[in-house]
Parts: C-alpha cells; sequence; structure tokens
C-alpha cells in the first residue's frame, strides 16, 4: 500500500495580549508566534474621545457594550477609561460594572468578563476585534449555520430585500448566495453579518489559524459578527478592514433586538463570560536532501 507524507503537526503557539485601560480597555496587540493578529488605523482622535463620542476607528480590538451599532455608537465601553486593579481591569459604566482578567497560558489566552447590574438589564456585547490578515485568508464556521445579514448587503444578494426587514437569514457560508468565507480580495463592498448560536470561528491566513470562541453557562444568545470592509466604507476615504466579533446577542443594535436578541443579566445581578483565543501554525517542511553527489 503506497502512502502519501504525513502531514505536518500542527504546532499551538502562545498568545499573548496588551491594553490600554485609559482608552476604553482597548486591546492594542494580539500576538501569536511572532505574529501580530490585530489591524491598525492610527488616529489622533482615538485619544480624546468622550463618553457619547462618535466611534473613532483606530483598529486593535474594541469593547463594545451595551450595543455595537446604535446609540451611542459602539456603546459605552470603547470612550470611557478603565481602572486597572491588581485582579485586571474594571469599567464603571453608566448603568452596569464591568471587570475583566486576561490571562496567558500555553495553550491559549483567556479572558474572563464578570458584569453586574440591575437584574433584567440587557446588553450587547462584542470583541470588536479588527484582524490584520491578507487576501486569501479565510473565516470558518459551522457549514449552514444561521448568518444574518443586515440592509447595507441588499444589493449583493440572489434575491429582493424585503420591504422593512431589519434582517435576512440563509446558511452560513454563502447566506442568499452571498459567499463570506473569503476575506478578500478587495473588491468595493462593505458589509456586517451575524452567524448566531455559533460559540467559536476560525481565522485562516496563510500557516496561521486563530480560533476565537466564548464560553458561558448563562442563558443567553452567543454569536460571531463579521465586518467585511474591502474597501467600501467610509465612502469619502475607503480602506480595508476585517472584524472578527465573538458577541453576546444576535444583532447590531441593542435597539432592534427581539426578546432573544440580546443578554439578559438574571436575577443575581451578575452575568459571567470568558473569551478564549488560541492559536496554530503549519510549520515550515525542512528542504529536501539532495542526491549524494548531486550539486
Amino acid at each position: 500500500m503506497v502512502t502519501g507524507p504525513t502531514p505536518p503537526r500542527l504546532l499551538r503557539l502562545p498568545v499573548q495580549a496588551d491594553t490600554d485601560p485609559a482608552h476604553g480597555g482597548r486591546w492594542t496587540s494580539l500576538r501569536a508566534g511572532g505574529r501580530e493578529w490585530l489591524w491598525h488605523r492610527p488616529d489622533p482622535a482615538r485619544h480624546t474621545v468622550r463618553p457619547g463620542a462618535t466611534f473613532v476607528d483606530a483598529g486593535g480590538l474594541e469593547e463594545c457594550l451595551p450595543t455595537v451599532r446604535g446609540t451611542p455608537d459602539h456603546g459605552d465601553a470603547w470612550s470611557r477609561p478603565w481602572r486597572r486593579t491588581r485582579d485586571g481591569d474594571v469599567l464603571e459604566g453608566p448603568d452596569f460594572t464591568l471587570r475583566r482578567t486576561i490571562r496567558s497560558g500555553p495553550d491559549a489566552l483567556r479572558a474572563r468578563y464578570r458584569l453586574t447590574a440591575d437584574p433584567g438589564h440587557r446588553l450587547l456585547w462584542a470583541a470588536h476585534a479588527l484582524l490584520d490578515v491578507g487576501h486569501d485568508a479565510r473565516l470558518s464556521a459551522p457549514h449552514g449555520a444561521a448568518t444574518r445579514l443586515f440592509p447595507e448587503a441588499a444589493a449583493l444578494l440572489d434575491r429582493p430585500w424585503p420591504p422593512g426587514a431589519p434582517h435576512l437569514t440563509g446558511p452560513w457560508p454563502s447566506p442568499h448566495g452571498l459567499r463570506l468565507d473569503r476575506l478578500g480580495p478587495d473588491d468595493g463592498t462593505a458589509l456586517g453579518a451575524i452567524i448566531t448560536d455559533c460559540p467559536s470561528v476560525q481565522v485562516t491566513d496563510g500557516p496561521d489559524t486563530l480560533t476565537l470562541t466564548v464560553h458561558t453557562d448563562a442563558e443567553v444568545p452567543v454569536s460571531v459578527a463579521l465586518w467585511r470592509n474591502l474597501g467600501g466604507w467610509p465612502e469619502s476615504s475607503p480602506y480595508r478592514s476585517i472584524g472578527v466579533e465573538p458577541m453576546l446577542g444576535a444583532v447590531f443594535d441593542l435597539a432592534e433586538a427581539g426578546p432573544d436578541d440580546a443578554a439578559t443579566v438574571p436575577a443575581d445581578g451578575a452575568l459571567s463570560w470568558e473569551l478564549e483565543i488560541s492559536a496554530t501554525r503549519i510549520p515550515r517542511l525542512p528542504a529536501p536532501t539532495p542526491p549524494e553527489g548531486s550539486r
């Protein structure tokens, strides 16, 4: 029996992060195996924002809470200073407190969150991660997973957009004929989508794969949002940015959330969850040894 070469064993890479508590708790670096995964777009306005400001897209990973789109733009967390403590970072929001602890280990980075608020408080949370990936990068999610599209995708679909519909749902990776797992090349489009009931996805770019997973024991919707801006936004000066955003919730705007589309703080007043990030790499194979006597 003839067999092919044994596939190389994946290298599991430690993942490390840096954050900036003074500027919204923003993640400024996410590194694995010498690679920086976060995309950046320096903008001096990011350092002078105040609560309620229009979102400044500087890249990195922003904590969006209690909404992503809507009011306030990208939520309350990204524009407020956080307080660093011995155990992690703390954000005092207008009607909630969020505590975050980030720990790196040999197998994965884990960011643990605990939000306290009045029982019944509704919210969305997203780890708004903008990734530095090439035109051949792919996003992997469970085949057939229910994927919500929003009106900015209407012109790209194989059917008309129903009047007044806030979103349409179709199966991953091609809901209503729109292929979403390809993260390039740039084509002048920009759209958001949400893969619902999906706690984990993988982003593969060349030999490297980043896996993002949300864990929680709470009865809340867990999804992954995709912001695929392939040079289509903003109209005045478009650029490329790719957001892969693990989230609690199933819509972008809390004001549009139905009864099952947002997370709700339980009766004890606390909601906990964890974001796990791991990375692997296909090792480079050694060059074949030339036959003896060859040059």
